[in-house]
């Protein structure tokens, strides 16, 4: 789907007569808006504060790669903390210091900013997966380490987490979102077919479901984008040993042999 565009008449100017009186100008024709910016002529002290915490001014320092990365990172911001669909793009170049129309060089619009900060945050989550696998044999090492990276993510990519969760049945119709989806599904394919394996090896429990104990870890896991913190008192690794404390008695196989099946299996 294409990013709507909307088109405003320009701001009317204003301009001296004879006798000191001004006058306004009418518009000279219409100018286009990337999808999502306000069209303002901002009054004296009626001017919006930058809606993020972002320091002014850091995407106009550095090399053209450094200021567009820095865009990215400011937008990211704004998109978990007020959410995309009310970030406009006059916010983010505020938030930037630079004029919104600066971030037409970069992008063709905010749709095509947060496509690239959902597709970065997943295509390394899925490259990290793959390692982890090919890496460890045993189903219980490889969920451990599945569920480290996770953590280790939420200190990386935690905005784009926080908007995934917070915005996915918004964001899913647009067209660019089907690589996200499948790049998801790829990610669930790996951790479902590690705990498969390990029923199947008698390391975790066979009486629960492997699609749905995924869903429970991983929705688990990303709702700790709300509090944790990577700098803060516990570390990824800490943190995944916190879990697993919690998670894995449950997973486990009784020491006296497998469980009885007693659940049943889920369509999805």
């Amino acid at each position: 789907m294409q990013p709507d565009r909307e088109t405003h008449p320009a701001c009317p100017a204003r301009v001296a007569t004879p006798g000191g009186r001004r006058a306004t100008v009418p518009p000279q024709g219409p100018h286009e808006q990337l999808s999502g910016a306000r069209h303002n002529c901002p009054m004296p002290g009626n001017e919006r504060k930058p809606a993020s915490t972002a320091t002014p001014g850091r995407a106009r320092d550095g090399s053209p790669q450094n200021r567009r990365q820095a865009l990215i990172d400011i937008a990211a911001e704004l998109f978990a903390e007020h959410g995309f669909q009310s970030t406009t793009v006059r916010d983010i170049g505020r938030a930037a210091g630079v004029l919104s129309g600066s971030l037409y060089h970069h992008f063709q619009s905010k749709e095509t900013i947060l496509e690239e900060i959902l597709s970065t945050f997943l295509d390394e989550l899925l490259e990290s997966c793959r390692e982890i696998v090919a890496a460890n044999s045993d189903p219980a090492a490889a969920l451990r380490a599945l569920i480290e990276a996770a953590f280790v993510s939420i200190g990386r990519h935690k905005a784009a987490i926080t908007v995934l969760q917070n915005e996915r049945k918004h964001l899913a119709r647009f067209t660019w979102f089907d690589h996200v989806s499948k790049t998801e599904a790829g990610v669930r394919r790996i951790w479902v077919k590690v705990l498969e394996d390990g029923v199947a090896g008698g390391r975790f429990r066979t009486d629960l479901d492997p699609k749905i104990t995924y869903q429970f870890i991983r929705d688990s896991v990303w709702s700790a984008a709300r509090w944790y913190t990577p700098s803060g008192r516990l570390t990824p690794a800490q943190l995944t040993e916190q879990y697993l404390t919690l998670v894995m008695n449950g997973l486990s196989a009784p020491s006296g042999g497998r469980a009885r099946r007693t659940g049943t299996r889920a369509a999805s």
